[in-house]
């Protein structure tokens, strides 16, 4: 294994886009994590631009469309400097419950519709659906994205949390720019089959969860609207187990000059020049600290001390609820 450079732009796939190493995830923004500051907001992505960061993350159903609302009001006059990628298909009632998932070519169709009028924008970057649909095969879905791309309010297909099999049936019919996939030190289940795959078809990865979701920060729920409290990681006797992954990080990252964050994002960018990290910074202190992670460069033999310390099974608890696992096409 060679040292990856972390500062180059990095390219999704042969047909893909060309982006910054890091890449601005907004759903904290409007969704999840409790409240968040509007302006703050709009500030921390006005401010990964400055930065160069041009890949920003959003799905229609965050915040029932207040994120891609959001970032239409951050980019209106900076449309040149901003990738955007959408995920569609999730379904939620009024309560924010999820009822659903519709990934049918007409509702495909009526999704990016809806998403094109809430940015603001004539044309979609990367379009993907947020999950497999169990009802409608994927052919169906990636061929009526296909026909947005000829259309021309398309730009790039992706796919999020699918396995090996459907990967390759969704290449076969348009190429796939990215899959966006949870991917961290302590969820490293991709390498076994499916960054195989994606390295022989020549996709890219969008890694999302790379701090899983701040848990190797040290971050901890906020109260009501924060939805890690029911995310087994974070609950029981797991926090308190996992508190200990965390202090071990920060010791590795002492060792270094830097914090957590930091080698937990560096150590993703030095997987794989394919792999672009996506940071959910929702404001602009978070977003200089993981934009700090560009400077470290990790040895393969530093990867490899990182990874002995801080094992994936050494992790209490799977990234989501089992019912929700038991949906994840990328899990089977």
């Amino acid at each position: 294994m060679t040292t990856v450079s972390n500062t180059e732009p990095r390219r999704l796939a042969a047909n893909g886009p060309t982006v910054f190493p890091l890449a601005l995830g907004c759903m904290g923004m409007s969704d999840f994590y409790g409240p968040a500051d509007e302006n703050e907001s709009i500030a921390t992505i006005q401010a990964a631009l400055d930065a160069g960061v041009n890949l920003l993350d959003t799905g229609d159903y965050y915040g029932a469309g207040h994120n891609e609302m959001l970032i239409g009001r951050a980019i209106r006059d900076r449309r040149d400097q901003a990738l955007v990628s959408v995920k569609f298909g999730a379904l939620r009632a009024p309560d924010r419950n999820w009822i659903g998932i519709d990934t049918r070519p007409a509702a495909v169709k009526n999704f990016l519709g809806y998403t094109l009028k809430r940015l603001g924008v004539d044309h979609v970057d990367i379009y993907r659906p947020g999950r497999l649909d169990p009802n409608v095969p994927i052919e169906e879905t990636v061929g009526a994205i296909a026909d947005m791309v000829k259309a021309g309010y398309v730009r790039h297909v992706g796919l999020s949390e699918v396995g090996a099999e459907t990967i390759r049936r969704a290449h076969a019919v348009h190429p796939i720019a990215d899959l966006q996939i949870e991917y961290s030190l302590v969820s490293r289940g991709p390498e076994a089959k499916i960054f195989p795959v994606l390295a022989e078809l020549g996709i890219g990865v969008t890694a999302y969860g790379v701090l899983s979701r701040g848990l190797l920060s040290g971050s901890q729920p906020t109260g009501k609207g924060d939805s890690r409290a029911f995310f087994p990681r974070f609950s029981g006797d797991n926090r308190a187990s996992n508190q200990r992954l965390v202090e071990t990080l920060r010791t590795l990252a002492r060792d270094r000059g830097a914090t957590a964050t930091q080698l937990a994002v560096a150590w993703v960018l030095a997987k794989n020049e394919r792999i672009v990290p996506l940071i959910g910074a929702r404001r602009r202190p978070q977003l200089e600290e993981s934009l700090g992670a560009l400077e470290i460069s990790l040895s393969p033999e530093e990867l490899a001390r990182i990874e002995a310390a801080i094992p994936p099974s050494a992790v209490a608890g799977a990234r989501y609820g089992e019912e929700a696992m038991r949906a994840l096409d990328s899990e089977r």
